[in-house]
């Protein structure tokens, strides 16, 4: 069986809706996962979101969970940990940096193929010579500033959006958005 960490920012919106709608996607599918999530600047015990609850009742499905902070033991406990933003995974990689092997945006999971791998692969040695020519007092060739606007224009956003704050309709475009990366997952899952 496996289990999924979902994290997110306070896990009172997308973390918990993700958490909620891959549990009854699994179930329906009879996929078996033990789901579970948490937030990276958060404290435990804070409700779900009005609106993210909201969402979740139009889908039939009840969240009565609370927030959970990310913990060491949550962590551990994960065969796989899927964050909703790129700044999510690396905040999580920099307090539990043993996760990097399981640790990926839910996008960035569902949707790496290897044409995509290493154009990121490339960006990250663009991006790092940059840095080491900048802190040497030197900058990027044309060539080379061309080739990272191409690849920063051609890899995809594996961030899904904040709707904290958002109005209602928000809120149901994030769990569409999630929703659709779940059934994604549960393909890769059943394979």
């Amino acid at each position: 069986m496996k289990r999924i960490l979902f994290v997110c920012t306070g896990n009172t919106c997308r973390s918990p809706m993700a958490e909620a709608l891959l549990r009854k996607l699994a179930q329906e599918r009879g996929v078996p996962i033990e789901v579970k999530s948490a937030g990276v600047s958060t404290m435990d015990g804070l409700p779900v979101s009005r609106h993210a609850a909201e969402v979740l009742r139009k889908r039939r499905i009840d969240h009565g969970g609370k927030s959970n902070a990310l913990d060491p033991g949550a962590v551990e406990w994960a065969d796989l940990v899927l964050t909703m933003t790129a700044s999510h995974k690396r905040s999580l990689l920099q307090w539990f940096p043993e996760a990097v092997e399981k640790t990926y945006t839910l996008k960035e999971f569902v949707h790496l193929d290897e044409s995509t791998l290493a154009d990121i692969e490339k960006l990250e040695q663009l991006y790092t010579e940059m840095h080491m020519k900048q802190a040497l007092g030197g900058q990027l060739t044309d060539e080379e500033r061309s080739e990272l606007l191409l690849l920063e224009r051609k890899i995809p956003s594996f961030d899904i959006a904040d709707p904290f704050g958002g109005p209602l309709e928000e809120y149901d475009r994030c769990a569409q958005e999630i929703e659709a990366a779940l059934l994604k997952l549960l393909d890769r899952l059943e394979k």
